[in-house]
């Protein structure tokens, strides 16, 4: 694209707000809602479900590279992206059903795996489309606009997702992460304009695959520091995210309240937070986008992990407590210590992804950016440790873990040198 329109940002970006509600829904709210007494035993259900977001995310690291790969060499008339994103998120639907009614860890572990597979065949060719349309001095803008899509998601579950689950309805809360991967799909699908790719070699699924993750690192060594900094950083937050339900039932609730209303009232509060954190971050997504494309994306990236390193510290003395209130609501130490969070992973998330698109070959970048999904998903797949470490050595040592996630990911991002036309306007 020459000119980028308002518009085009809209359509380029609008199917990041899906993928925002499915995983933000899912990873948060619904699974720890279902993976609980009668399905799990108390005393096991964060290892379960620590399992389960594992499982789920080794798939992801192989699927979406490949499919993103795959989506570089296609010559489909329809273009390289847009006909993977209607067959995954068609092939979303059964599987989030399959979710929706299952009864047993088994019957949920399959359906999920299976959503796994089908939503990375979808995102892998998908955020081909930027590094694919938008010239290299609006990425940081395009990347803005992404994160703002993904930001707005999360304040939605937060509000609809969490009251639907405290209400038990669990079915009816799916059904609406459907409708919403539905109607997006079509946007993008009808809204973007590709040119199909002439010519491309044609390999079997075999070589497809090894050659997906046929890459040396010695040739975009600047991208796989990235990469290293990124599981790290993100690992950190999701050691925080994906238990925050527990440790609202568990600690700010309290163990004497019984285990049914202290799970309702932990999924409001929890909403809350995430609310709060998605606030945070939809405060500072676009404006991160633009000053990246100005004062350079490895000064932000460096700012969010050590503001992501404060916040899970401080999340060690939280207890619900109230700090002080503001405007008659009550600020809870919970709330504060996670806006932090928020306010960090909105940074990252914004500046991280718009550093790796410079970073990369412009050619390959469905392949590129799948791959970077090494670091994204492997280090959600690594946080799965935090369930045995909630179960066994208690939350303290959990928020302390992704404080050093966090640390480590800052250390290792001086590894990382931008290449000067990621800091041109």
């Amino acid at each position: 694209m020459k000119r980028i329109r308002f518009l085009d940002y809209f359509n380029l970006s609008v199917y990041w707000f899906a993928l925002s509600y499915l995983w933000n829904s899912m990873g948060p709210i619904i699974l720890p809602n279902l993976i609980a007494p009668p399905m799990v035993d108390e005393a096991i259900k964060g290892s379960a479900l620590g399992l389960l977001s594992a499982a789920g995310l080794i798939i992801a690291i192989i699927v979406q590279p490949v499919a993103g790969f795959i989506s570089d060499r296609s010559t489909s008339r329809f273009g390289r992206r847009r006909p993977y994103l209607l067959v995954g998120t068609l092939f979303d639907l059964i599987f989030l059903l399959g979710i929706a009614l299952s009864t047993k860890y088994w019957f949920l572990f399959l359906s999920y795996i299976l959503l796994q597979v089908s939503s990375n065949v979808a995102h892998g060719p998908y955020q081909g489309l930027i590094p694919d349309l938008v010239p290299e001095e609006r990425r940081g803008t395009a990347s803005g606009v992404k994160q703002f899509a993904e930001i707005v998601g999360i304040i939605v579950t937060s509000l609809a997702t969490a009251a639907l689950m405290a209400k038990g309805q669990t079915l009816l809360a799916i059904g609406v992460i459907m409708a919403v991967l539905t109607v997006t799909m079509l946007i993008t699908v009808i809204g973007v304009r590709e040119e199909p790719l002439r010519d491309a070699p044609k390999q079997s699924l075999r070589e497809t695959m090894l050659d997906t993750f046929k890459v040396d690192p010695r040739r975009y060594p600047d991208y796989f520091w990235l990469l290293l900094s990124r599981l790290f950083v993100v690992m950190g937050m999701n050691l925080v995210r994906n238990y925050v339900l527990y440790f609202v039932a568990d600690v700010v609730i309290g163990p004497e309240v019984p285990y049914a209303e202290r799970l309702a009232q932990a999924n409001n509060l929890s909403g809350s937070l995430l609310a709060i954190i998605a606030v945070a971050i939809a405060m500072t997504a676009l404006p991160t986008g633009v000053l990246s494309d100005r004062l350079g994306k490895k000064l932000l990236v460096l700012l969010s992990s050590i503001l992501g390193a404060l916040g899970a510290f401080l999340m060690v003395f939280a207890n619900g407590r109230t700090l002080f209130t503001l405007g008659g609501f009550p600020l809870m130490d919970i709330l504060i210590f996670g806006s932090l969070i928020g306010l960090s992973a909105g940074i990252f998330l914004s500046a991280n992804w718009a550093l790796a698109t410079d970073l990369i070959p412009k050619e390959e970048g469905g392949r590129y950016l799948g791959i970077s999904n090494l670091a994204t998903a492997g280090a959600g797949v690594l946080a799965g440790i935090g369930g045995p470490i909630r179960d066994f050595l208690g939350y303290t040592a959990l928020f302390l873990s992704a404080c050093l996630c966090y640390v480590l990911g800052t250390l290792l991002l001086a590894k990382v040198h931008e290449h000067p036309s990621s800091t041109k306007a």
